[in-house]
């Protein structure tokens, strides 16, 4: 817009978002829309990583966070941060754990916005005050045991602060305090002294909803000593509730909860997996040794595209294959339906699940994740068929030679290339298990560890199939689980029942 012969940049918009307590998959649909929109995000300490990641590439990220006893940046200085950025004509995202309005000072931010005229938006989040003692099988309100809850900020609860501890000890319901760890003590000696028994039943909840999250339980006479231990940030949980945590305590009882898993398949293979262990209660590190990256040419492929109708096999032996060869398919003004004449061979489950989801069924899947253990399900005699086989640059040479000897006309299709990633090492913790999904990721794992070897320190080692175990045993290391199928799915079955042993 312009006034009087000069452009005047318009306000932007400040969104007051709730990332949630957490845990990334607890994020609302509306708080990842406005992320994925964002030109600047300010955002505070404890926010998980994976949602930070929400924001375009091009956004300014800005911690802004605060923990117990160090704020990184002044209440003060937050504010004339938003206002200033959003007078710049930019989309702001102000990312708070949590809700904005409990404890968040999301009340006091949309304050000054709205006095400095700025135009925003209340994105609410789940509480922790809410979602940590769901995860610790605790419901807050209950016919049985409490028909009210009560929220108090733990780190202001101090003997100044005029929180009524009189009124909260008549409660017959269920108290929170968040933040409050750091005052447990007076805590326990304020609730006492104004009448609460001592018997009455406390949670400590740390780092809820994560795969840190930890659950000690007790009494207001005994919780002191049993939380000498726990780690902040923490929840306090006052009430009879707390004694369901044993019955409903779903999220500590999964089958890999309180294991750490290294995952050294390329980012751009790992979610399947990472979300299947996450699921199953893990703590994982995501370590990629290799990244897939487009061939240095894409000529043999292209030879293949132009030439599609004219082939009676196409054999996709990975899913990285699937994903390029569409993407060129695409490049080229193509789409499935080029494939119409064609029959089609996927090797593993993986590969075909990957052509499923592109409306294509696999004709014919080999029982093995080895390109070779097609050969005994193809024809002798190969003359007059021409096939194309589509892979990396990187692979054995023996289905295509055992082809061309039966008679064949076999062209050989790099969709794609796997590289060394930059892994370093000296950050790696400790595991419980390390899993591979194919020999490349053994061999540049172990490179990449060198004389590190104390990440092996009690670690045990999951492969996907008997390839990637050959690669393991060059190393001089034996696997302690196989996958039954190459499969991602069956991958994290070998992890649960190894690490359940």
């Amino acid at each position: 817009m312009t006034a009087n012969g000069k452009r005047v940049m318009a306000n932007g918009k400040v969104f007051l978002v709730g990332a949630g307590p957490g845990d990334p998959g607890l994020l609302t649909l509306r708080a990842a829309e406005v992320l994925a929109s964002a030109d600047v995000v300010a955002t505070d300490a404890l926010v998980a990583r994976e949602i930070i990641e929400r924001a375009p590439k091009t956004a300014e990220i800005i911690y802004v966070g605060k923990r117990s006893g160090a704020h990184a940046v002044p209440q003060e200085e937050t504010n004339r941060l938003l206002i200033e950025k959003a007078r710049e004509g930019k989309r702001v995202v102000r990312l708070k754990g949590g809700d904005p309005f409990v404890f968040g000072r999301g009340g006091e931010e949309a304050e000054e916005l709205a006095a400095a005229s700025i135009e925003f938006e209340i994105v609410p989040g789940i509480s922790s005050a809410i979602a940590g003692p769901a995860y610790a099988g605790i419901p807050v309100t209950h016919r049985a045991h409490a028909t009210s809850v009560t929220l108090v900020t733990g780190h202001e609860s101090d003997e100044t602060t005029g929180v009524n501890w009189k009124a909260l000890a008549e409660l017959d319901g269920t108290i929170v305090f968040l933040m409050g760890i750091a005052n447990l003590p007076m805590i326990v000696r304020k609730l006492r002294e104004h009448g609460v028994p001592a018997a009455r039943p406390v949670a400590i909840i740390s780092k809820a909803t994560t795969a840190q999250h930890r659950t000690v339980t007790g009494t207001l006479e005994n919780i002191e000593r049993l939380a000498a231990e726990i780690e902040t940030p923490a929840l306090v949980v006052v009430g009879g509730v707390v004694a369901l945590h044993e019955t409903i305590n779903w999220f500590e009882s999964r089958p890999l909860f309180g294991k750490r898993v290294i995952v050294t398949r390329a980012r751009e293979q790992a979610s399947e997996l990472k979300q299947r262990l996450e699921s199953a209660g893990a703590d994982v590190v995501q370590f990629p040794t290799i990244a897939i990256a487009p061939p240095d040419s894409y000529e043999s492929l292209d030879r293949v595209i132009d030439a599609i109708g004219d082939y009676q096999w196409l054999i996709f032996t990975s899913t990285n294959g699937v994903d390029a060869f569409f993407e060129r398919l695409r490049h080229h003004g193509e789409d499935s339906r080029a494939l119409a004449e064609a029959l089609i061979a996927a090797v593993g489950e993986s590969t075909a699940s990957g052509l499923r989801a592109r409306g294509i069924e696999a004709d014919l899947i080999p029982p093995k994740f080895q390109s070779a253990a097609l050969l005994p399900l193809l024809d002798e005699n190969q003359k007059g068929i021409r096939t194309a086989v589509i892979r990396a640059v990187e692979g054995s040479e023996e289905l295509i030679d055992e082809l061309r000897r039966r008679g064949g006309e076999v062209d050989l299709a790099i969709a794609y290339q796997t590289r060394r990633a930059n892994a370093d090492a000296s950050a790696l913790p400790r595991a419980d298990a390390i899993t591979f999904t194919s020999a490349s990721t053994v061999d540049h794992f172990f490179e990449a560890i060198g004389e590190n070897v104390t990440v092996l320190d009690g670690a045990r080692i999951a492969s996907i199939g008997p390839i990637t175990s050959a690669a393991i045993r060059r190393w001089k290391r034996e696997p302690d689980a196989e996958a039954e199928e190459a499969t991602v799915g069956s991958l994290c079955d070998a992890v649960v029942r190894m690490l359940s042993r």
